[in-house]
C-alpha cells in the first residue's frame, strides 16, 4: 500500500474512466487471478485496505486497460506480462507520494488504491524498458534500463529488432542532427534544476512519459491506462513530448512493436 493513502478515503475508483475501446469481457466481472492468467503475469496481489468491492472494480479497469494496451500496440497477451516475468500489485507495495511504482528489484508494476488511474501505461513501459535491456545490451546490471544504457552509449547485440529500438531512443533524446540532446531533454533538465531534484530528466522517466503520450494519442481511449499528457502540471511545463516531437515518434515506435509481434509469432511457428 502506498504510504500516503488513507485506508478510509473515498475511493477514487468510484469515479468514471473514459474508454472507447473493444468489450474485452462481454459485461463479466474478472478477478485479479484471471488477469494473472489471461496475461500470464507471475503473481498479482491486492492491498489489505482494498475491500471486495474496490478489487472488483479494479480488476475490470486493469484488465479493460491491459487488453487496450495490448490493441493499441497489436501486442500478444505475453508482451503484456513480459514472459511471465512481471508481478503486478494493487494498493499494495506502492512508494510514499506515489501514484503508481515500478520496482526494478522484484520486477513488480504497483498501482495505488486512490490515485494509481492513468498510470498504467507510464509504469508498464518502464517495466519494459527494463525487460528489454537485457535482450538489446551486451552488459547490464541488475536494475539498469535500456534507455539509459542507450543514452551512455552501451554496446547493443546486433538485431533488427534492438536496431529499431535504438532509432526510437535516438529520435527521442536526441535532435534532428544526432548530435546534441534534444529540446525534449533539455526541457526536462531544466525542469529539474528548477525543482532542485534528478528526476524528469532520467533517461527512463523521459522515455515512459514519451510512450504515455503516444499511448493516450491513440484513437483508443482509456484514461484508467492513460491520462494527464496534455492538461497536467507536468504538460504544462513541457515534461511530455510537443505534438511534433510526438509524430515524429509514434510511427518508429509502432514499428518496434510490430516487428517484436512477428518476430515472437515467426518463434512461435518454427520453435
Amino acid at each position: 500500500m502506498s504510504h500516503s493513502e488513507n485506508p478510509k478515503s473515498p475511493s477514487r475508483l468510484h469515479r468514471p474512466f473514459y474508454r472507447n475501446g473493444e468489450n474485452h469481457r462481454g459485461g463479466a466481472d474478472v478477478s485479479f487471478a484471471d488477469i494473472v492468467k489471461y496475461f500470464g503475469f507471475k503473481t498479482a496481489k491486492v492491498g489489505k485496505w482494498v475491500t471486495k468491492e474496490e478489487q472488483q472494480i479494479a480488476a475490470n479497469l486493469m484488465f479493460d486497460a491491459l487488453c487496450d494496451l495490448m490493441d493499441i500496440l497489436s501486442l500478444p497477451e505475453q508482451v503484456i506480462s513480459l514472459n511471465g516475468t512481471l508481478s503486478i500489485a494493487f494498493g499494495s507495495g506502492g512508494q510514499k507520494h506515489s501514484s503508481a511504482h515500478y520496482a526494478p528489484q522484484i520486477r513488480q508494476l504497483a498501482l495505488a488504491k486512490n490515485a494509481g488511474g492513468g498510470a498504467l501505461a507510464h509504469e508498464w513501459f518502464h517495466a519494459f524498458d527494463h525487460y528489454v535491456s537485457q535482450y538489446m545490451f551486451e552488459k547490464v546490471a541488475p536494475l539498469q534500463f535500456a534507455s539509459e544504457l542507450w543514452l551512455n552509449d552501451a554496446r547493443t547485440h546486433s538485431h533488427p529488432l534492438n536496431q529499431a529500438l535504438s532509432h526510437w531512443f535516438k529520435m527521442l533524446f536526441l535532435n534532428e542532427s544526432g548530435d546534441e540532446p534534444h529540446p525534449y531533454v533539455i526541457q526536462s533538465a531544466m525542469a529539474d534544476r528548477t525543482l532542485k531534484l534528478f528526476y524528469y530528466a532520467q533517461p527512463q522517466e523521459m522515455a515512459a512519459r514519451a510512450f504515455e503520450a503516444i499511448i493516450q494519442s491513440s484513437e483508443i481511449k482509456n484514461t484508467f491506462l492513460v491520462q494527464g499528457t496534455k492538461q497536467s502540471q507536468e504538460a504544462k511545463l513541457g515534461l511530455y513530448p510537443t505534438p511534433e516531437h510526438l509524430q515524429a515518434m509514434s510511427l518508429p515506435l509502432y514499428d518496434y512493436f510490430s516487428l517484436l509481434t512477428y518476430a515472437l509469432v515467426k518463434q512461435k511457428d518454427n520453435p
